[in-house]
């Protein structure tokens, strides 16, 4: 992240050094949202040879992907070391040898290689050069593989601009998110800094997403699926 992103967001390295396991569990949403339509998702467009998961926190999709695919190369990026140090700690107390965790702060990502499958959940919606950082992610993955992400829409913005204007009334004590820190958290959603939408990311990529239910099914949808779309880009052979 650059200076400003972190001012206006969250220094990521404080927040894992410092976190409980209750906010481990609220601020790992893939667990309860987007694992179920990944797996449909893989399971119809095949088995990937290697899976890119940026934004990883405490790895919840590296550790399924690695599991579900032993042949596959995995690798977790995040920019904090201290939650990656833990996932690597863990990957070799399960004997996960296909898995690794590796630094990246976005908008730069330059791994150095593709992958057949590249997936950003809950991350971009932090990230001020949003566009930059939708680019690299698409330029990662191999021909005749994907790009899989979320990001938060103008739905979104009105949503979170609506919470900001009483974060202690909007967000009770089961919600993941501080009320004391909701608007700096998210400002440059509040703010509509980093919106994206399906015509958005044509222009930046040059290539239409598509819906992830399309693939995995509309029973599979999660509750907020209009405010943030689960999407996948094809990347052309």
């Amino acid at each position: 992240m650059t200076q400003r992103q972190f001012e206006t967001t969250i220094d990521w390295t404080d927040f894992w050094e410092d976190a409980n396991e209750d906010r481990r569990t609220k601020t790992a949403p893939a667990a309860q949202f987007t694992l179920d339509p990944l797996r449909s998702f893989v399971e119809t467009k095949g088995a990937p040879g290697s899976v890119a998961d940026v934004g990883c926190g405490p790895g919840t999709v590296p550790f399924v992907m690695a599991e579900q695919f032993p042949a596959a190369t995995v690798v977790g990026y995040d920019a904090a070391e201290p939650v990656l140090a833990e996932n690597r700690d863990r990957a070799e107390r399960e004997g996960h040898a296909n898995l690794a965790f590796e630094q990246t702060v976005l908008p730069s990502f330059d791994p150095d290689r593709s992958f057949d499958l590249v997936t950003c959940f809950y991350t971009l919606m932090y990230v001020e050069e949003i566009e930059a950082a939708l680019a690299a992610l698409y330029d990662a993955v191999a021909p005749g593989g994907h790009l899989v992400v979320t990001y938060h829409n103008r739905y979104a913005h009105r949503h979170f601009r609506t919470m900001a204007e009483d974060p202690h009334e909007h967000l009770g004590p089961e919600s993941p998110w501080d009320p004391n820190n909701f608007e700096d958290r998210f400002e440059l959603l509040i703010e509509g800094e980093n919106l994206l939408s399906h015509e958005r990311i044509h222009e930046i990529l040059g290539t239409w997403p598509q819906s992830i239910w399309s693939v995995a099914g509309e029973d599979e949808r999660y509750e907020a699926w209009r405010y943030n779309p689960m999407v996948y880009v094809p990347k052309t052979v």
